[in-house]
């Protein structure tokens, strides 16, 4: 088992003390509740209180109550829950217009992580699941977020680092991916095609969220066997619509193609 730091598992103690009913409560409480030295007490306090976990109010007996820091993490939490809600609701919705499954990534480093996935109405789908990491590079969920990225922050991710190679059309050539994200910003739409599995290619467009950033990006993915250039054009379309209609739920302005 890994090794927990005490301090850390003290300080979380401390915080989870006002799950129970008392909203305030002064250090004696604490201590007593917790049965800690005074010193260490009062020094994990003196820490929360610095870094907003905890508010200290000082009147005939010092108490303290829950911090901001706290209601921050709660929001930010409570808008990932909301946010893998209104994915896959919308995921839902555009598999019901194609029958193909329907991704919704988020950008982690230079790999890509499912957080939503809808699978295909076909007896012959694709194999992959919520919290399936890939290469970036090789998918075009991936090609979106990368594409997404202020240049310099793209510039320093990919510094030293090899483009892994999934399958024999997967990019090498960080020339070619950096062209070909030049394409995505410029028409707002990632292909793949046999890059991160030789049995299927995906389209993909931005979603983009209340402060402007491409913060995820919504695919379909088809089997090679099912591939077809007359299809493309409507997968391209529906798959656009369905990562605009996100980005309103999320209060974003949708990607305009130039």
């Amino acid at each position: 088992m890994p090794r927990l730091v005490p301090a850390v598992l003290r300080a979380a103690d401390v915080l989870e003390l006002f799950l129970g009913p008392d909203t305030t409560l002064s250090a004696a409480e604490i201590v007593e509740r917790l049965d800690l030295p005074r010193s260490t007490t009062h020094e994990l306090l003196t820490t929360l209180v610095a870094r907003r976990y905890l508010d200290r109010q000082v009147s005939e007996e010092t108490t303290y109550s829950l911090g901001p820091v706290l209601l921050e993490l709660g929001s930010r939490y409570q808008q990932r829950l909301e946010f893998a809600k209104e994915a896959d609701a919308t995921a839902r919705s555009v598999a019901a217009q194609c029958g193909e499954t329907v991704h919704v990534g988020v950008l982690d480093g230079l790999d890509v992580v499912y957080v939503s996935k809808i699978d295909s109405t076909h007896s012959v789908r694709l194999i992959s699941a919520v919290g399936r990491r890939l290469p970036a590079h090789c998918t075009a969920v991936g090609k979106v977020l990368l594409a997404g990225l202020p240049r310099e922050e793209l510039t320093a991710r990919l510094k030293g680092r090899k483009l892994a190679v999934l399958t024999p059309r997967s990019i090498t050539s960080r020339s070619a991916l950096l062209a070909q994200l030049d394409d995505v910003r410029r028409t707002g739409i990632a292909h793949e095609r046999s890059e991160s599995n030789p049995d299927a290619g995906c389209v993909a467009a931005a979603v983009v969220d209340a402060r402007g950033d491409w913060t995820a990006a919504m695919s379909i993915s088809i089997p090679t066997s099912r591939h077809s250039e007359e299809a493309w054009p409507r997968w391209e379309k529906l798959v656009r619509e369905g990562a605009a209609r996100l980005t309103l739920r999320l209060g974003g302005v949708p990607v305009q193609q130039l």
